[in-house]
């Protein structure tokens, strides 16, 4: 492989080329300008070798320390352990990142065994480096890739270099990719989008090659892998779409060429950006699927249906009565995708609201809190070892639900509802069973018939309360910690609302004989349909728990607060670095004031020299886009309702780095050609030698910076004493360490 060189004609390349300083002797001044000019090989190759090897170092020094879980490592690391062990859980994100991570685990050897309860436990003898490592990597890979963008972008060396070097020497993100999470696979992912969409746009003069086609189809595979390690990787797709776009718009605008070429290029992207990423993103949830076979802490989120495929569940291999009968014992699920339980428990409602009675809520997990006993409105449940005839329930019966553990009937009243005050309050009430009339429902079965008998998961019903007409429902709000964070349900009086139907999963009554759950099986697509309905209601419902450090975009750009990743004697604190987010700013400032100006000039038709056209046309082009993409990863959470977190800005930072390295470039060619044309090859070398050592103290400072920062990332000593060694760091006083 060689360094990609850029090809143009001898006139082009007069027009282009700065002059060499007449008896330049300088070893200094020969490099810079090989430096500049980016075509030798050899200074290519070492300017890369030094960055991968910065980065291997930085990357991987003190990668074991700390030794314990830090952040949300306490659930990414157990999700590599449910794949290990093949047992179902349930994650707001898509399955590759961390399926990944469980391949890294198990290939370095680790079990599974760990249990990550929670941050600042030891590993002790537990093989988490694997785990670590395969992180690293991904994250390591970051700094190259970014280099390469820049480069297949513009051809300019020092542009590709200032872009690699942001990413590497930032803080924030050596950090986030050096432990068990999914950004590092997301970000590597997006990366490599990127850089395959540039690669491709290169070989628009080779359409239909072999090189055009292995990266278009490299950006499918990308983008697929992106969207199936997080859903923020849809904001790639969306970039990606929109240079696809432009690109076909200048295809279509080729008078010169016939329809059938028009349609062939459409054909390509078709195939390889929309119907390959889909089979591809199929294919890694049928693999998701297929591993986690085992029923684990998962299986409530989803439907009864899609319960019964897997192992070890009670709805797999068991089986259960057909039909319902007054005396059973019943669990009730909300029938809408990703619904819980009807559950109760021994804690009351807070006196303040409605009468301090016992609670009624909704949970997601298998708990013997989930079970009533259904009995009709006027009677106590029969016995099962009744000989009396059996009793079906059937749809227009009034019936009371009596809570098992508890013996507290489903009851419901005026008073309002805890969180949706337009609704009514359903609470626990009575003793063993003996309450009021406000404990009486109306069984309605959807499209059912009147007296038609209730049957296990196959029937959905409602529960209409006889007195106020309002049905049960879930309005999937979540109960503050007096509530412990589960699901509000209430007595709804918009009745049709999706949130009140119910289905019964669990129906235990000896005297019925039990049928098969095998045969309400879900399918792979049925499956594959619920787990995004889940992953989606999941996501939009992540709320910050009480006491919960979060935080807002506006703060992200400026690096207004961190996230502490560990505690204890040993922090390691997410901090962006200061001088490189701060210059991201001024630069994408730079880049509005530098288009409008140059559009101005281009109005006004004022003469430039052919290499301003260059500089200004390469740093516009490729900010251009860059900056497209920065707003796509930035603005869209801004009208996110779910808890956000400081570290869902480093895609967008991605984008911002590698144009505050193209326009850093641009600046440092631009000096020269800011002198009169008199006095330009006079100055030359006083300009020479000044961008020599402004590039020298301008590494040396960020180094500096660096340096000075980086106890964040590997780990700052707490000490007891108030005194910190790192007070004077402390440049905005809402910086925590």
């Amino acid at each position: 492989m060689t360094a990609p060189t850029l090809i143009c004609s001898k006139n082009q390349e007069n027009g282009l080329n700065i002059k060499k300083m007449k008896n330049s002797d300088s070893i200094g001044f020969k490099l810079l300008d090989q430096f500049r000019d980016g075509r030798n090989d050899k200074i290519w190759w070492r300017v890369f070798a030094l960055l991968m090897i910065a980065t291997v170092a930085t990357r991987f020094y003190k990668l074991d320390q700390p030794d314990h879980v830090c952040w949300d490592e306490a659930h990414f690391g157990k999700y590599a352990n449910f794949y290990i062990n093949r047992t179902f859980f349930f994650d707001v994100h898509p399955p590759l990142g961390k399926m990944l991570i469980g391949l890294f685990g198990y290939l370095d050897g680790y079990n599974g065994s760990f249990h990550f309860d929670k941050p600042g436990d030891k590993f002790e003898e537990h093989q988490y480096m694997g785990m670590r490592i395969g992180c690293a990597v991904m994250g390591a890979l970051l700094v190259p890739l970014s280099f390469l963008t820049v480069w297949e972008m513009t051809f300019s060396l020092p542009a590709a270099t200032f872009g690699g070097l942001l990413i590497l020497l930032d803080h924030g993100m050596l950090t986030l990719n050096r432990f068990i999470l999914l950004d590092p696979p997301m970000l590597f992912f997006i990366s490599a989008a990127i850089y395959s969409m540039v690669k491709f746009h290169n070989q628009r003069h080779r359409p239909f090659s072999l090189p055009w086609w292995s990266w278009l189809s490299s950006i499918g595979v990308m983008l697929s892998c992106s969207v199936a390690v997080k859903f923020v990787g849809i904001f790639v797709v969306i970039f990606v779409g929109c240079r696809t776009i432009a690109d076909l718009w200048e295809i279509l605008g080729d008078l010169s060429r016939p329809v059938s070429y028009t349609v062939k290029h459409f054909m390509a992207r078709a195939i390889c950006l929309i119907a390959m990423p889909t089979l591809l993103y199929m294919g890694i949830f049928y693999i998701h699927l297929a591993v986690l076979s085992n029923s684990g802490p998962g299986d409530g989120f989803y439907s009864s249906a899609f319960q019964v495929g897997l192992k070890g569940n009670y709805l797999h291999d068991g089986s259960t009565p057909r039909q319902v009968a007054y005396g059973a014992l019943l669990t009730l699920k909300n029938a809408v995708t990703s619904g819980a339980y009807l559950h109760s428990h021994d804690h009351l409602y807070p006196e303040e609201i409605g009468g301090s009675q016992q609670q009624i809520t909704t949970y997601a997990h298998k708990d013997d809190n989930n079970n009533w006993h259904v009995k009709r409105h006027n009677k106590l449940a029969p016995s099962w070892n009744s000989t009396r005839p059996i009793d079906f329930v059937r749809n227009g019966d009034l019936l009371r639900l009596e809570h098992f553990a508890t013996g507290r009937n489903l009851h419901a009243h005026r008073s309002l509802a805890p969180i949706t005050i337009k609704q009514f309050q359903v609470t626990g009430y009575g003793l063993d069973g003996v309450g009021d009339n406000n404990d009486i429902w109306r069984l309605e079965i959807e499209d059912g018939e009147e007296g038609q008998i209730l049957e296990t998961m196959l029937h959905r019903f409602r529960l209409i309360h006889y007195n106020l007409g309002c049905a049960l429902t879930c309005t999937k709000k979540k109960l503050p910690a007096w509530g412990f964070e589960q699901d509000e349900v209430t007595c709804n009086p918009n009745r049709r609302d999706p949130n009140a139907i119910w289905n019964i999963e669990e129906n235990i009554y000896p005297r019925l004989p039990n049928v098969s759950f095998r045969a309400y099986e879900k399918n792979f697509f049925q499956r594959f349909i619920e787990s995004h309905v889940v992953l989606i209601n999941g996501n939009s419902a992540l709320k910050p728990k009480e006491g919960e450090a979060t935080s807002k975009p506006w703060m992200w750009p400026i690096n207004l607060r961190g996230q502490f990743f560990s505690g204890g004697q040993l922090q390691v604190y997410l901090l962006g670095n200061p001088i490189i987010w701060w210059g991201n700013l001024v630069f994408m400032v730079f880049y509005l004031i530098l288009w409008v100006s140059v559009g101005v000039r281009t109005k006004r038709r004022i003469t430039v020299t052919q290499r301003e056209i260059m500089l200004q046309e390469r740093a516009l082009s490729a900010c251009g886009w860059l900056w497209l993409g920065w707003l796509l990863h930035y603005l869209p959470f801004w009208g996110m309702s779910r808890v956000l977190y400081f570290h869902h800005y480093f895609p967008a930072l991605l984008f911002s780095s590698m144009m505050s390295g193209i326009l850093l470039d641009y600046v440092i060619e631009s000096i020269p050609l800011s002198l009169p044309k008199n006095s330009f090859n006079a100055s030359y070398a006083a300009i020479l030698s000044a961008t020599l050592l402004i590039l020298f103290y301008r590494q040396v400072f960020f180094h500096w910076i660096f340096y000075l920062f980086s106890p964040l990332v590997y780990g700052l000593v707490r000490y007891a004493d108030t005194n910190s060694t790192m007070h004077h760091l402390h440049w905005l006083s809402t910086w925590e360490f």
